[in-house]
């Protein structure tokens, strides 16, 4: 699982690929090294980085305040921080 690594401190760090304005969220599969997640959400005033994070904390099960962007703002390639996550419930992610 190359797109999710575990850090010191316990938390994990996705790298994602994001595709904003789809036609609806999901996650597609790899991206290279990336997991590949389209959002429904347009790329503006921040709203596709809220849709991610608010997905993301759903699909893994955590609080929206467990997930933070760590880097790629106002970029496609992005980096995910989620503390209290469960590794196999993440790794189970590229099968949903």
């Amino acid at each position: 699982m190359s797109w999710c690594v575990q850090a010191a401190d316990g938390s994990l760090i996705l790298t994602l690929h994001i595709q904003p304005g789809a036609r609806k969220t999901e996650i597609v599969g790899l991206h290279g090294e990336a997991l590949k997640i389209r959002l429904a959400a347009p790329p503006v005033d921040g709203k596709a980085n809220a849709a991610l994070l608010g997905f993301l904390a759903k699909a893994c099960g955590v609080s929206k305040s467990a997930v933070e962007l760590v880097s790629g703002d106002t970029s496609r390639a992005k980096r995910v921080r989620l503390r209290g996550a469960d590794p196999a419930r993440v790794a189970g992610l590229l099968g949903a």
